[in-house]
C-alpha cells in the first residue's frame, strides 16, 4: 500500500481504537513517581509523558483513545481532564479514562499489559473497532500509527509489533524479535543474555517498542485465552506474543523516519539519569525531539501564565539565561541558569546559579543557592545558600537521592516540607 504523503490519514486510523496502558508505577525513577504515575510525571518544560502518545494519536487521526489507569493516577487524570476534553463526542471522537475498576472480579487489580487489555473486553466490544491499538503511555517519541496500521493490513498480520533497531548491547534490555526476510517474527526473547541480530547484520537488534496492532477479533481471542491460562503473567510480551508467533501471523514494524529512513528518536525515560539526559537533550541547537515542528505538534494542559521574565543586570547580579529553555511564569531574578531546563512558575533569586539541571514546575530557589547536575521535584522551595549536586556525600547527608551517574533528586519531603500531592 504506497503512499507519499509522509503523515498517513485513512480511514484505518479512523475504524482503530487506541489503548494507552498508563498504569505503571515507574519504580526507576524513584522518588518522582511517589505520588504521581509514570506518564503523569512532567517532560520538556511544559508537558507530561503521557501528551506524547497521546498528540501522535491525535496526529495519526485516531480520535477514539482509551487510557488504562491504575497506580496513583489522579494527577494523570486532571491533566487528561483539563487538557484533553476538545474531541467532540457527537462526531464519534472521545478519549476515555478506564481505571481498574474490578469488572471481572471483586479483587481483580490489573495484573499484567495484557490482563488490563482484557478486563475491559466489553468496552471494547462496545466501540466495534476494526483494529486495536495497545500503547505504552510512558515513552517519549513522535509517531504516525497510520503507517503501521497500515503495514499491519498490508501484510495480512494479525498482530504486528513496533520495534526499534538497537544495538546488541542495547538489546539486552528489551524485549527481541527474530524475524525473517520478510519481517515475519519467528522468534521473541525478552532481556535476553544473546540477543538474534537482523538478518544480514553482526550487531543490530530488533527490540519491542511496546506497540502492538491487533485485528479485534484475534485480540479477543488471544485475551480470553490468556486468562484462561494458568500460571500466565497476562503480558503482552512474556506471553502473548512468544504463545501465538509460531501459529499466526505475527509482523514486525520498525520505526524509522518517514523522510529520511533512519531510526527514529525514541526514549525510555524510566530512570533518573534517562530522564535528566533526555530533557537537557531539548536545549540543543538542533537536538534529536524538535518539539518546534508545526506539523506534528505535541498537545498539552497548562494553564495561562505571564512570559518568563528576566530582572537586574549589574555586574554581580544579572538575571541571565545561557544554553536554556525557560517556561511561562518564571522569574530568574538577578540569577544564573546554565545549560538547564525551567518548567514553568519557577523563581530563581539573586546570586544563584544553576547549570546542568532540570527544574520542574513551582519551585523556588533562594538566594546564593548552587544547583548543578540535578532534578529539582515540583513545589520544591530551596532556601538560601543550599548546595546540590557539588558534594555528592554532602547530598546523601542531607537525605537527598544520588543516581548511578550522578544526578541529585530532591522533592519537598526529602526538604521536611509540606507538599501538594496533586503533582
Amino acid at each position: 500500500m504506497p503512499h507519499t504523503n509522509p503523515r498517513f490519514i485513512s480511514r484505518l486510523t479512523r475504524n482503530t481504537l487506541a489503548l494507552i496502558l498508563a498504569g505503571g508505577r515507574g519504580s526507576r525513577l524513584k522518588h518522582l513517581t511517589a505520588w504521581r504515575a509514570k506518564p503523569a510525571v512532567q517532560f520538556g518544560g511544559k508537558f507530561r509523558i503521557i501528551d506524547f502518545p497521546l498528540s501522535n494519536c491525535i496526529n495519526s487521526d485516531i480520535r477514539r483513545i482509551g487510557v488504562l489507569t491504575q497506580y496513583k493516577a489522579h494527577s494523570l487524570i486532571l491533566h487528561i481532564q483539563k487538557g484533553w476534553g476538545f474531541l467532540r463526542g457527537e462526531f464519534g471522537e472521545f478519549i476515555e479514562l478506564w481505571p481498574a475498576q474490578q469488572r471481572i472480579a471483586e479483587t481483580s487489580w490489573y495484573a499484567g499489559t495484557a490482563d488490563a487489555v482484557f478486563q475491559n473486553l466489553d468496552i471494547i466490544r462496545d466501540h466495534n473497532p476494526e483494529y486495536v491499538l495497545v500503547l505504552a503511555g510512558d515513552h517519549i517519541y513522535k509517531m504516525d500509527y497510520g503507517t503501521m496500521i497500515a503495514y499491519h493490513v498490508e501484510s495480512g498480520a494479525d498482530m504486528t509489533v513496533g520495534c526499534l533497531e538497537v544495538d546488541i548491547e542495547r538489546a539486552r534490555e528489551f524485549g527481541v524479535m527474530a524475524v525473517d526476510a520478510d519481517q515475519k517474527v519467528t522468534d521473541f526473547a525478552e532481556k535476553p543474555r544473546d540477543p538474534e541480530t537482523i538478518p544480514g547484520s553482526t550487531d543490530r537488534c530488533l527490540a519491542s517498542m511496546g506497540i502492538y496492532v491487533f485485528n479485534r477479533d484475534f485480540l479477543f481471542e488471544q485475551l480470553t485465552k490468556d486468562a484462561d491460562t494458568p500460571g500466565s503473567s497476562h503480558d503482552f510480551g512474556k506471553d502473548i506474543i512468544p504463545n501465538v508467533i509460531q501459529r499466526y501471523r505475527v509482523m514486525a514494524h520498525t520505526f524509522r523516519d518517514l523522510r529520511s529512513g533512519e531510526q527514529a528518536y525514541w526514549r525510555d525515560v524510566g530512570t533518573l539519569d534517562a530522564f535528566w539526559e533526555a530533557n537537557l537533550e531539548l536545549i540543543g541547537v538542533t537536538p534529536p525531539l524538535d518539539l518546534y515542528d508545526k506539523n506534528w505538534p505535541i498537545w498539552t494542559y497548562q494553564e495561562q501564565l505571564p512570559p518568563a521574565k528576566f530582572v537586574f543586570d549589574d555586574e554581580d547580579r544579572r538575571g541571565m539565561a545561557v544554553d536554556s529553555m525557560v517556561s511561562g511564569g518564571c522569574v530568574i531574578s538577578g540569577a544564573v541558569v546554565r545549560h538547564s531546563l525551567l518548567f514553568s512558575n519557577v523563581r530563581v533569586n539573586s546570586y544563584a546559579t544553576v547549570s546542568d539541571s532540570v527544574i520542574l514546575p513551582d519551585v523556588h530557589i533562594g538566594r546564593n543557592c548552587t544547583i548543578r547536575n540535578a532534578v529539582i521535584d515540583r513545589f520544591c522551595q530551596i532556601e538560601e545558600g543550599t548546595e546540590i549536586g557539588v558534594d555528592r556525600e554532602a547530598d546523601l547527608r542531607a537525605g537527598f537521592c544520588v543516581s548511578e551517574g550522578g544526578v541529585t533528586l530532591v522533592t519537598p519531603e526529602m526538604l521536611g516540607q509540606d507538599a501538594n500531592h496533586v503533582r
